[in-house]
């Protein structure tokens, strides 16, 4: 049975709790962001400057999705391959984030910073991105514009479908699942 997840996350152990491999409905708020946009994000940290989102407890996803069609809050939503902001994502944890979605393997860095600051990467479903759109109630654009469609987003989701694949022991369902089925 799917554990269902609000975010932004408010009780840390709840990140705590989950174990790779286990589905999970996510609810609430999550922000959108590519590479160029985590670039932006990490040179004003390191510049000692605001950010122009909130990171404690969120919940980011690797996404540039399609432009909305009449009536709809947003286009195609299939996830982007993580390792592309790999670099930037243990500065974000520091920062708060908790959840990260996406597909595709993460580093030993990024596993590592999981463990450190109690973080979980979750992966969405490549190609059900017609799915994963219709659990997006609602889409805005609240940083960086000009990105287009790798503008930083907030996204309110209902049921948003994803798998946790690493968690905060180490745990990675990549992993795991190919030592279950070894013959």
């Amino acid at each position: 049975m799917a554990k269902e997840v609000v975010i932004p996350v408010e009780d840390p152990q709840v990140i705590l709790d989950l174990r790779a491999g286990e589905e999970v409905f996510l609810n609430g708020r999550m922000f959108t962001a590519r590479d160029a946009a985590h670039k932006r994000l990490v040179e004003l940290i390191e510049k000692g400057e605001e950010l122009p989102i909130d990171l404690e407890g969120s919940a980011i996803y690797y996404v540039g999705p399609s432009p909305a069609r009449p009536g709809k809050p947003i286009g195609s939503a299939g996830p982007t391959t993580s390792g592309r902001v790999d670099s930037y994502a243990p500065l974000l944890m520091e920062r708060g984030n908790k959840i990260m979605i996406g597909k595709g393997k993460r580093n030993d860095t990024v596993k590592e910073a999981m463990k450190k600051y109690g973080a979980v990467y979750m992966g969405a479903i490549g190609g059900a991105a017609a799915l994963i759109a219709s659990a997006i109630k609602k889409a805005e654009v609240v940083a960086y514009e000009d990105l287009g469609p790798e503008a930083i987003r907030v996204l309110t989701v209902e049921n948003f479908p994803v798998v946790v694949v690493n968690d905060t022991v180490g745990g990675d369902a990549y992993i795991d699942g190919r030592e279950k089925y070894k013959r």
